[in-house]
């Protein structure tokens, strides 16, 4: 039976690795098979990290909260600027500069904050007030 155990010796690791990484982030991958088309994953995230504003066009993204504390911060994208609005490179915004926050959401476990539901659509990004581990789940193959 190979069953993969979520515990303080993983989430270690996977810290270590996210303060050396330069994006100081590490994901784990969660899916079981080549043939699973879901993305299911931990992401280890350390302060510092960036996350681009992003949104995901045909999906929604689930995230749990195991520890830590990260705000979710929601955008709207201006009208107008820049001779007609951003450039997107698929989902992600090239030019953040057109994008007015509209909300901010904390996740964190110690605040019975556990989790979050963003919509299809919905411009978002993130910052890491201390060293976080959230689960993900979105629909669909990753497209990176």
């Amino acid at each position: 039976m190979d069953v993969q155990l979520i515990n303080e010796n993983l989430l270690s690791v996977l810290h270590w690795r996210a303060r050396e990484n330069e994006r100081k982030r590490q994901s784990f991958d969660l899916r079981t098979t080549p043939e699973d088309t879901s993305q299911r994953m931990l992401n280890v995230l350390e302060p510092g990290t960036k996350v681009p504003i992003h949104r995901h066009i045909e999906t929604s993204e689930t995230v749990i909260c195991l520890e830590g504390c990260i705000d979710w911060i929601f955008y709207e994208e201006l009208s107008n600027m820049d001779a007609g609005g951003p450039v997107h490179d698929g989902e992600q915004a090239i030019v953040e500069s057109c994008f007015a926050e509209v909300a901010r959401l904390r996740i964190s476990p110690c605040e019975q904050k556990y989790g979050i539901q963003i919509p299809p659509m919905a411009w978002h990004s993130i910052e890491v007030h201390e060293p976080s581990t959230i689960f993900e789940a979105k629909d669909g193959a990753y497209k990176g």
